[in-house]
């Protein structure tokens, strides 16, 4: 059929011709719009989940919803930044939010001494010097300058949440890739955020993130599990999925047959951007209006190139020989949590002597703890690909000791 008109977007955060599987999390987040603008407590959410179920997707859904409802949206990908170049990126989106919060000609009171807790907030030493992001006001001296993150950004958080409370708006921080956090910056956000909810401000951050997202805020602050909701979204069930897989079709005129279907849910296992690449995929290569079981089977093999050649190989790519062998472990123990000692039996090594390994996979976020000992993969069906990218199980550095030993 013609690629053209192709209804389905397999892209990284590409809004689905369908939103199907996700009316909980939206509930939520309108709820907790609904009860900050009343003056109200609410908790914030972090989602967590698995590479490609949507978290960045309902991310965008969320800004929708807080736009149509007047409130400011900060939006912040977050990558492996140090505290100044994170407080950089802060200042920059605050400075917008509080534009968006009210024009300056209508700043209240309260609205300027937040510009000039932003520029307090903005004026910090660097390697280069200062630099100033923020507004053409006085620092309100004693405000956001301390240097340190989490008294400052407090200050902040504040301020905004006070000049939003004053125009009758909030803010929504929106905070997408949340394991990248430094243990100082989630802790200053969490801090930050604690002091608006006690305050009863209408400001909040809503998270998305690898599952270890819930732990590792745990550890940044106590009282973080009372501070935010940790919904976890996952494969669509089959109804969902059958929706997501159809629908965009349908509506362009072009149907699946019941076999089709089975197919396609099956191979892609109910992931919502493994639904949309089988859904592009087979569209481009089906003839006509009706796709057949034969379509989704060729179109399989079309996908599972493709995402063997991108989507799983850009994150083996960037393994080591030793990270390589402990995923290929774990891949031939099976999809489920491996248990660190069975790798390591695997690997004929003990688990102390892969611990490092198994941790800089975590830190790379290719795996993830669900539980004390295990360790799971953070993408769908990256054991499948393993088996297929490393037919074999090799572990080098091993090897080459054992014969050094012999030789000796």
């Amino acid at each position: 059929m013609d690629p053209l008109e192709n209804p389905y977007t397999p892209n990284a955060g590409a809004n689905p011709p369908v939103l199907v599987g996700r009316t909980d999390e939206l509930a939520s987040f309108k709820l907790l719009l609904a009860r900050l603008a009343r003056g109200r407590s609410e908790q914030s959410m972090i989602i967590t989940g698995l590479r490609g179920v949507g978290k960045t997707v309902l991310l965008g859904a969320f800004r929708k919803e807080a736009i149509s409802a007047d409130w400011a949206v900060i939006e912040i990908e977050v990558s492996k930044h140090d505290d100044g170049d994170f407080r950089r990126q802060l200042a920059v989106e605050f400075r917008k939010a509080l534009l968006e919060i009210s024009p300056r000609a209508k700043w209240t009171d309260r609205a300027r001494r937040a510009a000039g807790v932003l520029r307090s907030f903005t004026v910090s030493v660097d390697p280069e010097g200062k630099f100033t992001a923020g507004f053409d006001v006085e620092p309100v001296e004693g405000q956001a300058d301390s240097g340190h993150l989490g008294v400052d950004l407090t200050d902040l958080f504040l301020a905004l949440g006070e000049a939003a409370q004053d125009h009758e708006t909030g803010l929504v921080l929106l905070f997408d890739e949340v394991q990248f956090l430094s243990k100082v910056q989630l802790e200053a956000l969490i801090a930050a955020l604690h002091k608006t909810v006690q305050r009863e401000l209408p400001i909040t951050l809503v998270g998305a993130g690898l599952p270890q997202i819930a732990e590792l805020a745990g550890e940044a602050k106590s009282y973080s599990e009372r501070l935010f909701k940790f919904p976890r979204i996952e494969m669509l069930d089959d109804d969902d999925a059958i929706e997501a897989i159809t629908r965009p079709a349908l509506d362009s005129g072009v149907i699946f047959e019941k076999d089709a279907i089975t197919e396609a849910v099956a191979v892609t296992g109910g992931y919502p951007y493994f639904l949309q690449e089988m859904g592009s995929a087979v569209w481009n290569l089906a003839e006509d209006n009706v796709i057949t079981a034969r379509d989704v089977k060729d179109a399989h093999r079309y996908v599972e190139e493709k995402l063997d050649g991108s989507f799983f190989r850009v994150r083996l790519d960037r393994t080591t020989e030793l990270e390589q062998a402990y995923l290929r472990a774990m891949a031939q123990l099976g999809p489920e949590p491996q248990l660190a000692s069975d790798v390591a039996t695997l690997l004929n090594r003990t688990s102390q002597q892969v611990s490092p390994t198994r941790s800089q996979l975590i830190d790379k976020g290719l795996l993830y703890t669900p539980n004390h000992g295990y360790a799971a993969f953070t993408v769908p069906h990256f054991d499948r690909f393993m088996l297929r990218a490393v037919p074999e199980l090799n572990v080098p550095e091993l090897r080459q000791r054992r014969g050094r030993h012999t030789a000796g």
